[in-house]
């Protein structure tokens, strides 16, 4: 479509062409029901249909079994860094937390106000420029669980090995790098994730909880801040946010005709290995922020050599179809966020224009 531009905002961000169009065409008259799916009873059998395929398909997708619940909730993230220690956290035990920048920060604040926590590590000391290896990752015998933060989206780092926890669930927010590559996903106990950069439109959700951690809700929550209220309720206990989970099923559907995560990771390395070519071919430049082991896939930050040629960089690639591109408003900066929906050809076309950029204004 010559006037869609390439959208590499941090999120809401990008949603697959395809999948748009699949909207677009169903939006008025959902399937011949003569209504929006937007309109639809959450109690219909059109919907029931919807919410069911979603929940199968994030499974698949993420290789996981029958010991895993799907709940799709509302909130975003930043309201699960409370359900967390509400459902999980007991007198005597702590929670775990892993601080690599601004959102694992939040989930830890969140943790403070409802029980005890421990810090099992930190690289606040060096800036968030790199996450902790698994072998600098501790915590006592009265750990309820660890959390992490798989990919931070300020800082532009990301983790590419989990500690194994053992007894000890491990918890992770992957709301920027959810289902983006290959890793074993059954690791983890209980994932999350805002929808809005890879999965979606913001406003839904998405939790995948393993059975046995689900067994431990604390008794005596209020329903709607029990995970068990929706894991019974396949989460219809009360109106749902429909619309993001038809959306949702519709970008899973989108990941397997692209050959699930194996292709969709091929793809997205190619992407990040583009950029990140050219902060390597012009380091004086281009200047990356995150050592190399630790940078992001998803989420790749840069400064220019000052502020001023930040500023004309970020103008002129927005004239030029590249928008998003200004950094977060606490680090300033270039942050170039390539999710899963954004094709090669943005990768590389913004690459060539940011060489054709410094070229002109060295």
């Amino acid at each position: 479509m010559a006037n869609r531009v390439f959208n590499f905002n941090p999120g809401p961000s990008t949603i697959p062409l395809d999948v748009l169009k699949i909207i677009q065409e169903e939006l008025i008259d959902y399937r011949g029901t003569g209504m929006s799916i937007i309109e639809s009873s959450h109690r219909s059998p059109e919907f029931d249909e919807v919410n069911n395929q979603a929940m199968a398909l994030a499974k698949e997708i993420l290789g996981l079994g029958d010991n895993y619940k799907v709940l799709f909730m509302t909130g975003g993230a930043s309201s699960q860094f409370a359900y967390i220690p509400l459902n999980f956290l007991n007198d005597g035990q702590v929670g775990a937390y892993v601080d690599t920048g601004t959102w694992s920060t939040k989930a830890i604040k969140e943790a403070q106000i409802i029980g005890n926590m421990h810090l099992a590590g930190s690289t606040k000391d060096d800036g968030y420029t790199f996450v902790p290896k698994p072998a600098d990752i501790s915590y006592p015998d009265n750990t309820a669980y660890l959390h992490v933060t798989s990919n931070n989206t300020i800082k532009g780092t990301q983790f590419h090995q989990f500690p194994d926890t053992g007894e000890v669930p491990l918890i992770c927010d992957m709301s920027s790098d959810i289902a983006s590559r290959k890793i074993d996903y059954s690791k983890f106990s209980l994932i999350y994730a805002g929808a809005q950069k890879n999965l979606g439109p913001a406003g839904v959700t998405l939790v995948v909880i393993k059975e046995d951690l689900l067994a431990k809700c604390k008794e005596g929550l209020p329903s709607m801040f029990n995970y068990q209220t929706y894991a019974a309720k396949n989460s219809l206990y009360n109106t749902p946010p429909s619309f993001g989970i038809y959306v949702m099923k519709l970008v899973f559907e989108w990941i397997m005709n692209q050959g699930g995560l194996e292709a969709v990771e091929k793809v997205n390395m190619a992407k990040k290995d583009t950029i990140y070519g050219m902060i390597d071919k012009y380091p004086d430049y281009f200047k990356g922020t995150v050592k190399p082991d630790s940078r992001s896939w998803m989420n790749i930050t840069m400064r220019l050599p000052n502020e001023d040629l930040e500023k004309k960089l970020i103008a002129d690639a927005k004239a030029a179809g590249f928008v998003g591109l200004k950094g977060h408003r606490s680090v300033g900066g270039v942050r170039v966020s390539v999710y899963n929906a954004m094709p090669l050809e943005g990768a590389t076309k913004l690459a060539e224009f940011m060489e054709t950029f410094m070229n002109a204004n060295q």
